[in-house]
């Protein structure tokens, strides 16, 4: 039981891996040798990178939607939601002293 687990679980970590090395080098493909227009690029690298942080919860981190990783789950959401307020937060706050300046 023991060595299906292990198994299992590097089987996990070499996919990761894999997925995280593609990843990285399709946009720095895509940047380097530009065949699109700049937003279509911008917009792909972007989706690439929001993959790219689910392969590394899922591959990694371990978390999942079952029951059991409920907990967390909500702890990463909440780190999420906490994030965006800041930087959400922080722009606009950049952007009102912009306005004032001029």
């Amino acid at each position: 039981m023991k060595r299906d687990d292990y198994r299992r679980e590097l089987t996990s970590y070499v996919i990761g891996l894999g997925l995280a090395v593609t990843l990285s080098l399709v946009p720095i493909g895509l940047v380097l040798f530009p065949t699109w227009p700049r937003g279509t690029t911008l917009a792909i690298v972007f989706g690439l990178g929001l993959l790219q942080i689910l392969v590394h919860l899922r591959c990694f981190l371990h978390v999942s939607l079952g029951r059991s990783h409920r907990h967390d789950l909500y702890l990463l959401l909440f780190t999420s939601l906490i994030l965006v307020l800041m930087v959400v937060g922080s722009l606009v706050v950049l952007g009102d002293l912009q306005h004032r300046m001029h």
